[in-house]
């Protein structure tokens, strides 16, 4: 038994020893043609390198002319040379300017767009304003996130039923006369079932969103279930869970409540299903937010352990209302007398590893306590502390009211009705907030985390956007005058900075700029401004690739002197 715990604890120690990569959502790093740029040859292909492998089959490359015509001659396919870009042939193009539209999923589910225009020289002629469809996406659709919600609470019911049925209350069938646990068996095997039926639809509905195909089309969405790392997971996740089901069906069925002590087989039994619960509470955090957190590993680990507690506190809540109503008048409040306690001390360890691996996961996702009620993924983040902590509300009051009376109805059996009635209205209550904190986590999985650079918004020196940008900033005792035209996403943007001391331009600095997106996890881009006139300093691109928050930030080295940063929260539409 030592060994086999060394075992565990070296093999907890290594996962949180993994080499922690810094992830991100898919993000457009390089095209071929440069953005925004002309080109006197016609490309025979464009090129998108991305921060991160995106899978072709499930991309969207359109090349447009002005007139609106297609002018792709292919769908996109991977380089042969770098896995990280796609390559889309292209017809023969003629001179003027073209639009490329692109749509990628992420590695972790989350659909990203963007767009950029180029030109065929030597006459393009100036740059036009095109039609450009939406670049904004959520992966937080209503029937991904009820199939994501039904998907996660059948999971974690079946888990926690299991955990139920065969060690908190299985001591009542040998101190309770002519009780069963046969209830919590069925509500077992129906959360089971629940769930190996839906996990596959919520692949299928996924797969359907990500192709942009019909939830029907199963023919060509068969094709692609297992195309990406999220559908893959997924789809492992089927594979596990049923292992879980059909282990813990033959622990239950090996298990004899009456005899105190358990079997060698059954006890093998328990073990196996056990461990095949802790691999099913993994499988979820791999292919998501966790699994693209930096430090892996512990990452991993937060999730697992708030995924695991949760699973014990909501399928022990549903044991308890299945337990209390299948029990006979006349024997349920000493079941529940002997059960209610132990499921109470349980809960309560629960809870305590619950908040403590969410507070954890929290800080590791939310740069700032701001981005609580400043993103849209802290404001579902807060909707689930607010039903846990009411949840939390009603578990108190079954701890402090309704286990001493329980307690005390060994001596005061006039006690035992009024409390049992009592549990039956606060567990369903309680059930009931806990399975509307699920629904939220299933919200919450589907938004993308807030970027890491909203931590350095505290300190820019003006909010700006959205539509064009003339803002004069003081720092560092220059002055310098910023402007952004027209400040659109997805289009050739001008970025200039004028910089003056005393009244005077400042020449020969070295001027870059950073820029971030902050309402999601991306690759930045920097770009050097050139001096164009006596103390300007411009560059133009496609910099602003999506619609959203942005954070620009100037680094400026001026001659012979220290260098200083402007940091800028932009807002950039459509």
């Amino acid at each position: 038994m030592k060994r086999a715990l060394l075992i565990v604890l070296a093999a907890a120690a290594a996962s949180l020893a993994l080499p922690a990569a810094a992830r991100a959502h898919a993000a457009l790093l390089q095209t071929t043609p440069v953005a925004s740029k002309i080109v006197n040859a016609p490309p025979k292909q464009v090129s998108l390198r991305y921060s991160e492998a995106v899978e072709p089959r499930f991309a969207i490359v359109s090349v447009t002319n002005v007139a609106g015509g297609k002018e792709t001659a292919g769908a996109p396919s991977r380089s042969p040379s770098n896995a990280d870009t796609l390559v889309v042939p292209l017809k023969q193009l003629y001179e003027g300017w073209y639009l490329v539209y692109w749509r990628v999923i992420s590695v972790d589910g989350h659909p990203v767009r963007g767009a950029f225009t180029f030109a065929v020289g030597p006459n393009a002629g100036p740059a036009p304003q095109f039609v450009i469809p939406s670049i904004s996406e959520t992966a937080a659709t209503p029937r991904l996130v009820a199939a994501r919600w039904l998907a996660f609470l059948s999971i974690m019911a079946a888990i926690g039923l299991f955990v139920l049925r065969i060690a908190v209350a299985r001591p009542l069938v040998s101190r309770v006369a002519g009780t069963r646990l046969r209830s919590v068996t069925i509500a077992f095997g129906a959360a089971a079932v629940l769930g190996l039926l839906v996990i596959p639809i919520y692949v299928l509905l996924s797969t359907a969103e990500f192709a942009l195909r019909s939830f029907w089309s199963f023919g060509a969405l068969f094709r692609l279930v297992r195309v990406s790392a999220f559908g893959r997971g997924w789809l492992d996740l089927e594979l596990v869970f049923a292992l879980f089901a059909g282990a813990a069906a033959i622990a239950i069925w090996l298990d004899r409540p009456e005899r105190r002590q358990r079997s060698l087989a059954a006890l093998i039994a328990l073990f196996g299903a056990l461990g095949a619960a802790a691999a099913c509470l993994l499988v979820p955090g791999t292919v998501g937010h966790a699994g693209q957190t930096t430090p892996r590993g512990l990452s991993l680990a937060f999730d697992w352990f708030h995924l695991a507690a949760g699973s014990v506190w909501v399928g022990g809540l549903i044991g308890l209302v299945v337990l209390a109503a299948s029990l006979p008048a006349a024997r349920r409040v000493a079941a529940l007398i002997v059960c209610v306690p132990r499921f109470s001390n349980t809960a309560f360890v629960s809870v305590l590893v619950l908040i403590g691996a969410g507070t954890g996961s929290a800080v590791q996702h939310l740069p700032t306590l701001a981005s609580l009620w400043q993103t849209s993924y802290g404001k579902a983040l807060l909707v689930k502390i607010a039903l846990l902590a009411a949840a939390l509300l009603l578990a108190s009051v079954n701890l402090l009211r309704t286990v001493p009376r329980f307690k005390a109805s060994a001596r005061r059996p006039e006690l035992g009705a009024p409390a049992a009635s009592l549990l039956r209205r606060l567990v369903a209550g309680e059930s009931l907030l806990v399975a509307g904190a699920v629904l939220a986590a299933a919200v919450l999985s589907s938004l993308a985390p807030p970027s890491k650079a909203l931590a350095s918004v505290g300190g820019a020196k003006a909010h700006v956007g959205p539509g064009a940008v003339n803002k004069v900033v003081d720092e560092n005792g220059y002055r310098l005058a910023i402007r952004v035209s027209p400040n659109r996403a997805a289009v050739p943007n001008s970025f200039q900075v004028a910089i003056s001391r005393g009244g005077k331009p400042v020449r020969k600095a070295d001027v870059t700029v950073d820029f971030a997106m902050l309402d999601m996890e991306m690759g930045q881009q920097a770009y050097h401004l050139s001096e164009t006139a006596p103390g300007t300093y411009g560059h133009a691109a496609p910099a602003l690739v999506m619609v959203g928050h942005w954070g620009l930030s100037f680094q400026i080295t001026p001659p012979g002197e220290k260098p200083f940063t402007v940091l800028l929260v932009d807002k950039a539409n459509g």
